[in-house]
């Protein structure tokens, strides 16, 4: 984001008061539309509000804004040579539409980020970048130099990717597949969007774990689903309560995430495991397993997925680099039967004529390149490490008004609130003093929980921000 130039002998007003005019000339604020708050705008810039009070002062002796009490700003429709038919409104158009828009805490995190790079992050849920294979990649890449053709790729994905996980699941996760039953997407939320948009129509009832991930994805709400919940314990669902939703609302899919599951980092115990699948099959359900982070165990072998336990094909089994590897990368995968590997291809094919074939390329060469076992060890070992600064930071600075259960494996660390306090009241002291995280709120779960992404801040930084954090929890219970 453009930010003034402290050192320029232009005044930092005249720079704002430029800066918008430019963006007005651009269209990017059409005539008539409303322009941000000079709160806002001066939080955006990192200057104080009289300096934003003075820009707009400018652009309102110019004739390019005008100023309503109680109406804002907006941009002067006259100066511009427009009338009202002339001008679409845009603002009615952007809160039209039927894919709803980001939670807003969510929306409060993102923007905190983008206009504060130095905020300690306990809130992305994505690997550092000291734990991607960046040398690791960079050396596949120098050795392997040869570009594949760079048309329209096939529709299922890059077919030596797909060869790759064929043998990546069988390896590593016990799943028998052939490469026609693994689509490639952009990750889990694409699978999981295909599926919402695809397999299901408006009206239908699903049933989704309770907290989940899930529920920071408004695409359920923007299909017209309706979502009940499947509390989890400390061993996960409980597999009867799909049976009773399916006698009073009929569902008609189950979404879980069995092992270290986002946000709680519980995994689904062997005889639930065992129960869920018997009650699916019983009721003729298909379940999508989300499994991002089973590699990441932190002590042995990882959970078996359901996937490698499902005989008949009533699983849609959702992986991901994005957690194991590189967010960058972009790469996902789904296993299916052909007919819906066959239906959600076309989907996407419409959608973009597939992926870029070069992150495949990359993906494919990792997978299958002696890389990819030790960085797995490093990773595991580092996340762990992590995880333990993490917990004994909240020990340390919080004694008594934190609950969790350490999680063995993930990314994530759940935690329950002694004390009770407005999730956004909280976030924002947070922010206020330079470390961010993610309310429990945001994921269907009751206020007075938070999760914290051990995997997303540099070392260095874990303690310090849990030291910034119990500073705003201490202000906020007085």
């Amino acid at each position: 984001m453009w930010k003034p130039d402290r050192q320029s002998k232009q005044p930092l007003y005249q720079q704002i008061a430029d800066d918008l005019e430019r963006r007005i000339s651009y269209g990017e604020f059409p005539p008539g539309s409303l322009l941000p708050s000079e709160r806002k705008l001066a939080e955006q810039l990192g200057v104080n509000r009289s300096t934003v009070i003075m820009a707009f002062a400018e652009l309102r002796s110019l004739g390019i804004i005008e100023s309503r009490t109680g109406s804002g700003t907006r941009v002067s429709k006259t100066k511009w040579g427009a009338t009202p038919r002339h001008t679409p409104n845009w603002r009615r158009y952007a809160e039209g539409g039927s894919f709803l828009p980001n939670l807003p805490f969510l929306r409060r995190i993102r923007e905190a980020l983008t206009q504060h790079p130095s905020l300690i992050d306990f809130a992305s849920g994505e690997l550092a970048a000291d734990l991607s294979p960046i040398e690791e990649i960079a050396a596949l890449m120098s050795e392997n130099r040869s570009i594949p053709y760079l048309g329209y790729d096939n529709p299922q994905g890059y077919i030596p990717l797909r060869q790759a996980l064929v043998s990546y699941l069988r390896d590593y996760r016990g799943i028998q597949a052939t490469e026609s039953s693994i689509l490639i997407t952009s990750g889990s939320q694409q699978s999981l969007y295909l599926i919402t948009q695809c397999l299901l129509s408006p009206g239908d009832a699903v049933a989704i774990e309770d907290p989940s991930y899930c529920y920071s994805l408004p695409m359920f709400q923007s299909a017209g689903l309706r979502l009940f919940r499947l509390p989890v314990d400390r061993q996960g669902i409980r597999p009867e309560d799909i049976r009773s939703l399916y006698k009073k609302h009929r569902i008609k899919m189950v979404f879980v995430n069995p092992n270290f599951q986002n946000p709680t980092g519980t995994v689904l115990n062997a005889e639930r495991r065992r129960r869920l699948l018997d009650v699916a099959s019983e009721l003729g359900l298909p379940i999508v397993e989300d499994d991002p982070f089973s590699l990441t165990a932190f002590e042995g072998n990882p959970p078996p997925p359901l996937k490698s336990m499902d005989p008949v094909g009533s699983i849609l089994y959702i992986g991901s680099f994005s957690k194991i590897a590189a967010s960058g990368l972009r790469i996902g995968w789904m296993v299916a039967p052909h007919s819906v590997v066959d239906r959600l291809a076309d989907a996407r094919q419409q959608m973009d004529f597939g992926l870029s074939i070069i992150p495949q390329q990359v993906a494919a060469q990792f997978l299958r390149s002696p890389y990819f076992g030790p960085h797995m060890e490093r990773l595991r070992t580092q996340l762990l490490y992590k995880r333990d600064l993490l917990i004994e930071a909240l020990q340390r600075e919080l004694p008594g008004l934190v609950e969790f259960t350490v999680p063995q494996g993930g990314l994530h660390l759940w935690c329950k609130l002694i004390p009770e306090v407005h999730d956004g009241k909280l976030l924002d002291e947070a922010i206020r003093r330079g470390v961010v995280f993610v309310p429990g709120s945001v994921y269907g779960s009751d206020s007075g929980f938070v999760r914290f992404t051990f995997a997303r801040p540099e070392t260095k930084d874990i303690v310090p921000g849990i030291a910034k954090f119990a500073e705003a929890l201490r202000k906020m219970i007085g």
